[in-house]
């Protein structure tokens, strides 16, 4: 399966939105997509199902606000 996929599938089970993929360029935080709690549970999901491991000090909330950018992060940091 592509990565851009493997990570949308992940964001969209986190967040229990299809909208992830609906529209990859939508402010997660923005439309209240996904919260706080949400993030940690995201970083978890990352490391587990993509092997790729995240702190949440690397998290920075601009960086991560839509689903494209969480798939350029990560694309980068693997």
């Amino acid at each position: 399966m592509e990565f851009r996929n493997q990570v949308l599938d992940v964001l969209e089970d986190v967040s229990e939105s299809s909208v992830v993929k609906e529209n990859p360029d939508v402010e997660l935080f923005e439309e209240g997509i996904i919260d706080s709690f949400q993030t940690v549970g995201l970083l978890l999901e990352i490391q587990n199902k993509l092997d790729i491991e995240v702190s949440i000090m690397d998290f920075d909330r601009d960086e991560w606000a839509t689903p494209n950018k969480i798939v350029a992060v990560l694309e980068a940091l693997r």
